[in-house]
């Protein structure tokens, strides 16, 4: 039996390494491949063995190939976000234009809360991705300015500075920091409205009652 996902607790938003940063196209097809993977879909677990194993990582123009910050190693983008879950730390993930184009399949969504991934950070979404990262309680943000998608670095580490005001129309500050110690903050947008907050708060729509 799966578990509910848990509410929202701030300290699930602060110290988060980036999963993958995605270079270019990333479809349903990059975030959850179908094929024989499809006969995984009534078994979240398992399915979720192939999290963004299409996506090219920017940082090493690899597929399926991403630093696992606690190793100090590369491995498959599902092996990292299992292992960052493990230690209880949630990760992000960073993409360009039109997160998700393609068919819909809620798995693309459902897999990274699956692994604990907390935040998705985009040049643009396809709107009904967004909405279903919004249904299962993740923050779903753009970049301000879209040209800060070259600030982020293999390493960085997220925290949002000010979930405690998320309201309908304020923008969020991240301050990312860098491996080398130094660090950016950027402002993202965000498009939830009141009952989406909820589902945030409450960790997914199931949540609510």
């Amino acid at each position: 039996m799966l578990q509910p996902f848990a509410p929202y607790h701030p300290a699930d938003f602060t110290d988060m390494p980036l999963l993958i940063q995605a270079e270019g196209k990333c479809t349903t097809d990059h975030i959850s491949m179908a094929g024989s993977w499809l006969r995984f879909r009534g078994h979240l677990e398992n399915i979720s063995d192939n999290l963004l194993m299409g996506a090219v990582n920017h940082a090493n123009q690899q597929t399926n190939s991403v630093l696992n910050s606690l190793a100090g190693s590369y491995d498959k983008v599902s092996s990292v976000a299992k292992a960052y879950k493990a230690r209880g730390i949630s990760s992000v993930v960073v993409a360009e234009e039109n997160y998700r184009e393609g068919s819909s399949r809620e798995h693309a969504a459902l897999e990274p809360r699956f692994l604990n991934v907390k935040m998705v950070l985009v040049k643009s979404f396809v709107r009904i991705h967004e909405t279903n990262l919004k249904k299962q309680g993740m923050l779903a943000v753009t970049f301000a300015d879209k040209a800060d998608y070259d600030k982020i670095r293999e390493g960085d580490r997220f925290q949002v500075l000010d979930l405690a005001s998320f309201a309908p129309g304020n923008p969020l500050v991240l301050e990312i920091t860098h491996l080398d110690g130094t660090r950016d903050r950027i402002r993202v947008n965000h498009s939830y409205n009141d009952l989406q907050i909820k589902w945030f708060k409450a960790g997914s729509a199931l949540n609510c009652r």
